[in-house]
């Protein structure tokens, strides 16, 4: 066990190190460029084409085979919007300080165009699986992309079963059994410490309890099929976020006059507490690498731009216009970063538990329960249930989420059938992850998690040419009114089909 435990960490520092960060930084700046700082220069168009269609044209389908845009959009943020936008963002910021956020809001304006680009590339090689439904990803344009280059067939096949092999292990663990574990201990501390059920198979029997009833309501989600995932994202997404910002707004409205102050810390402490206090330089140094790469890694964590996830459910969406559907990523990464882990932020901030002169963590706080408590300070026991609830809500969204990722590589490596197959262990595995106790689970998904995203920003950072005649493509015709050819696929009849599609107005 020990060995498997040094093993992990080093692979964990190998994929979320200075090697991993430095490549998703690398790849969110280069796509940044390339498109001509698009997240800025063309706020007003994606805004409009996302948020602004939300209720209306962001749910026709055209499609027979897929899902509207706006339900694409809530499937891929069911597993988005997660434990890592309450408990990851005060984990970031006990750890690395106040400038963590900042380095979390850096990570998350490269990774608009990051997950920006995977959308574009994951509609642009999609394929129609044998049951004729969309399938796309990154496995899909390594393959087909960077499979496409001279003598380097062999190498985009490798990346793209290694691709699905990490997410495939990394569902168990952080999209399954990890989200399962943290409902279980935060409804259990929270509703049922006082209540002794006794124990079975060495675990408590409230547990198996807990588990139960999340393995059947999952299943019952899960095994309708996508759609039905989709119907439930549709009603979930917008209720939780809601419900969620208007928490937050009313903690932040209790601690208003502290915002100057925690905005200051948050630019001042970014390199790190100990660079700012004139420590020895090498300590300094390392706090200030603890700031940028936890910020960064929670960020990731959160709005998952870069490990390429999400872009399987994008690529379901009905939009024929690869550029649309890379619009709704930017919006995601907005919405979960931007939005909701900077409530998160600012509430943690406004606690008290972090003093904001020396960026420091005060004594005997617990980032686990950081936010709970933060909101039972304010609300009483109704604040420390609201939160409770609402991780349990984001950390089950969470789990649907990555069965659809899992199930979807699956398909790739092994087929439909195993596919369908790969869903019932999921659901199995749920129960699994209410009474299981060790942390290294928990450890090892993470490390798995980062692997994916190395093979992704390979594929992403090949495709930057492509990426670029794509964007001014759309940017040609759709802003700035040109006659031009559309570039909507890399298959001569999807490319047909799409292209008479968009003449048609069908997108």
């Amino acid at each position: 066990m020990e060995n498997v435990i040094r093993i992990n960490d080093a692979v964990n520092g190998f994929a979320w190190g200075t090697f991993g960060l430095s490549l998703l930084l690398g790849t969110g700046l280069i796509c940044t460029l390339a498109t001509g700082f698009f997240q800025i220069r063309h706020i007003r168009h994606w805004f409009s084409m996302t948020f602004g269609v939300m209720r209306d044209s962001g749910r026709i389908i055209n499609d027979a085979g897929a899902l509207s845009q706006y339900r694409a959009f809530c499937t891929a943020l069911c597993a988005t919007i997660g434990t890592g936008n309450i408990a990851g963002v005060s984990t970031a910021i006990c750890l690395g300080g106040p400038g963590a956020v900042l380095w979390m809001w850096i990570a998350a304006f490269f990774g608009m165009m990051v997950k920006y680009a995977e959308n574009v590339l994951g509609l642009y090689y999609r394929r129609r699986n044998s049951e004729g439904a969309w399938s796309g990803g990154p496995m899909y344009y390594l393959e087909d992309g960077l499979g496409s280059m001279k003598n380097c067939k062999w190498l985009g096949k490798l990346l793209g079963v290694l691709f699905c092999v990490f997410t495939a292990l990394a569902s168990f663990g952080i999209g399954n059994m990890g989200q399962i574990n943290k409902i279980t201990l935060n409804f259990e501390s929270a509703f049922l410490s006082d209540v002794d059920f006794g124990m079975f198979m060495g675990a408590p029997k409230v547990n198996w309890l807990i588990g139960l009833v999340l393995m059947i309501t999952a299943a019952v989600i899960i095994l309708g099929g996508f759609r039905r995932l989709a119907a439930v994202s549709e009603k979930l997404i917008p209720f939780m976020s809601v419900a969620y910002i208007l928490g937050c707004l009313i903690m932040i409205l209790f601690h208003v006059r502290e915002l100057p102050a925690i905005f200051g810390s948050i630019f001042r402490f970014a390199m790190g507490p100990a660079a700012i206090r004139g420590g020895v330089a090498g300590t300094a140094v390392q706090v200030a690498f603890n700031t940028i790469k936890n910020g960064c890694k929670r960020g990731v964590f959160s709005n998952e731009a870069g490990l390429g996830s999400s872009v399987m459910v994008h690529s379901n969406s009905c939009a024929r216009e690869p550029v649309r559907q890379g619009l709704w990523g930017i919006a995601e990464v907005f919405l979960d970063t931007f939005v909701i882990c900077t409530m998160t932020a600012l509430v943690v901030l406004g606690s008290g538990a972090i003093d904001l002169e020396t960026g420091l963590v005060n004594e005997g706080v617990n980032d686990a329960t950081l936010v709970a408590r933060a909101f039972g300070e304010v609300l009483g026991k109704p604040g420390e249930w609201f939160v409770v609830m609402s991780i349990t809500l984001f950390a089950f969204t969470t789990v649907l989420g990555w069965s659809y990722y899992g199930a979807k590589v699956m398909e790739y490596l092994l087929g439909v059938t195993c596919g369908r197959i790969y869903r019932f262990v999921f659901i199995v595995l749920i129960v699994f992850g209410a009474v299981m106790e060790s942390n290294l689970a928990w450890d090892i998904s993470d490390t798995f998690n980062g692997l994916m995203m190395i093979p992704n920003l390979i594929g992403v950072v090949v495709h930057i040419p492509l990426l670029i005649r794509l964007t001014g493509n759309y940017t040609g015709r759709r802003i700035r009114g040109k006659d031009v050819t559309p570039m909507l696929s890399y298959d001569p009849d999807i490319q047909r089909e799409a292209e008479a599609a968009v003449a048609k107005g069908m997108d």
